[in-house]
């Protein structure tokens, strides 16, 4: 069997015989990374379907997942995101403006705003992710679960050799 990534490297053994030997790497990454763009579009069409960007479903499932009281500052929601702390503030605008989450004063530090799901933000957010998962499981349909099995522990020591090992 053969795939894209196979015809990209045949193309570069033959256009530079010469790095033959360094391609190796490719066969992981190239695929990783296709595999994270048809993931990423179909996720972003469940959560549209639920009048959510992606940015903001990953936001909403943070918060949700963070436990009660469903809030953090924007710091914590930077971290968890890997965007940029313009864009955290402009996706919390959004979210603050469609009733998804709304920011508190911290009853311990006055000073620390938080970003706390809204009773409207966690009907969104149930809803979404159940889809979520549901899309993840038609996705994979058709796959063996022992290869998602061994994939998931393969990438899972790789991340680890990486030193992706934490949420952050």
């Amino acid at each position: 069997m053969s795939d894209a990534v196979d015809a990209i490297i045949g193309q570069w053994v033959k256009e530079r015989p010469e790095v033959a030997e360094d391609l190796w790497p490719v066969q992981l990454f190239a695929r990783v990374q296709r595999l994270a763009r048809v993931v990423e579009k179909s996720a972003k069409a469940a959560a549209a379907a639920h009048g959510v960007e992606y940015g903001e479903f990953d936001v909403l499932t943070t918060l949700q997942r963070s436990g009660p009281p469903y809030a953090l500052t924007a710091g914590a929601l930077l971290k968890a995101s890997m965007v940029t702390s313009g864009a955290i503030t402009n996706r919390i605008d959004r979210m603050e403006a469609k009733n998804l989450v709304e920011r508190v004063r911290d009853g311990e530090d006055r000073r620390t705003i938080k970003i706390r799901l809204t009773d409207h933000g966690h009907e969104v957010t149930r809803a979404a992710f159940a889809d979520h998962l549901a899309n993840y499981a038609r996705l994979l349909a058709d796959v063996d679960r022992d290869l998602i099995t061994k994939t998931g522990d393969g990438l899972r020591q790789l991340l680890e050799a990486l030193g992706d090992t934490g949420i952050e």
